[in-house]
Formats: structure tokens, C-alpha cells, sequence
């Protein structure tokens, strides 16, 4: 038998949803949720399924990072269409729990849309310059991981 932190160090597979493509290997996985964190602490971060289609619809741009292991999936079903038809690049990543702790809040959370420029209020030049710089690194992966999809 073994202890409990054998068991802890072991994670669950993850039951990701069949339409979860372009999918977001371990390395992109973790510079996306580097910037969902950084977004979130300069307040350019949109929430749940209700604010970030509301936010693309008004015409926000941003990048769009949904959890690839959503029940029932049809809830985030319309997203990438959504996301396809006002050019707003998104990425699936393994885990709805990762997101929302990346996002610093408690409760698991289907998608997220990371934005530039905060919806209230300034943020510093410095703060701004390091959000823009890795939000065009990320971009420009998603971008090569979607490609090499289609």
C-alpha cells in the first residue's frame, strides 16, 4: 500500500471533451495560464461563459482560454464559432480547476477572455508592457498550434 502523498503526486486523468482541438500541450498550457494570472492581477480578465460572449459580441479582442474538460459540453459549444466569426484566437487547456486558480478565484470556471486593456480604470506602463509582450508570445503559439491543425 502506499502512502497518501504517492497518491497525491498521481493526478486523475483528465475526461477532456471531444471538441476540445486546438488543445494546449504542457508548455502552452503553462505560459497561457502565466498570462490568464498576470491579466487577472491587472484586471484585463473576463470570466465565465455569460461575460466573455458578452464581451465578444460588444467587440472586445482578446484571447479566449476554455477548459477542455467542461460537463455537459454543450455549454461551451458555441465558443469557438463565436470566437471564429470576430477573429479572437482561442486555446483549450486540460483543466477548468487550473484555469480558476490561474484566474485567482475559488470556483472552477468554463472559459476565460483575456484582454489588453482593462475594462475600468489604468494600468502602469511597465504592468501594461510585460501583459502585451507575453499576451503576443502566447498569441503567435496559439496561432502556430491552430494552424497546424487545420
Amino acid at each position: 500500500m502506499g502512502s497518501d502523498t504517492e497518491t497525491e503526486k498521481k493526478k486523475t486523468p483528465v475526461a477532456l471533451a471531444p471538441i476540445a482541438k486546438p488543445l494546449a500541450g504542457k508548455k502552452l498550457s503553462k505560459k497561457t495560464l502565466k498570462l490568464v494570472r498576470r491579466a487577472s492581477e491587472a484586471k484585463c480578465l473576463k470570466r465565465g461563459v455569460k461575460e466573455v460572449v458578452k464581451s465578444i459580441r460588444r467587440g472586445s479582442k482578446g484571447l479566449c482560454v476554455i477548459a477542455g474538460n467542461i460537463s455537459p459540453i454543450d455549454v461551451i459549444t458555441h465558443l469557438p464559432i463565436l470566437c471564429e466569426e470576430a477573429n479572437v484566437p482561442y486555446i483549450y487547456v486540460t483543466s477548468k480547476e487550473e484555469l480558476a486558480t490561474a484566474g485567482t478565484t475559488k470556483r472552477p470556471t468554463c472559459c476565460v477572455l483575456v484582454m489588453t486593456k482593462p475594462a475600468k480604470g489604468e494600468i502602469t506602463e511597465e504592468v501594461k508592457e510585460k501583459l502585451e509582450s507575453e499576451y503576443k508570445q502566447v498569441v503567435s503559439e496559439v496561432a502556430e498550434a491552430t494552424s497546424a491543425l487545420f
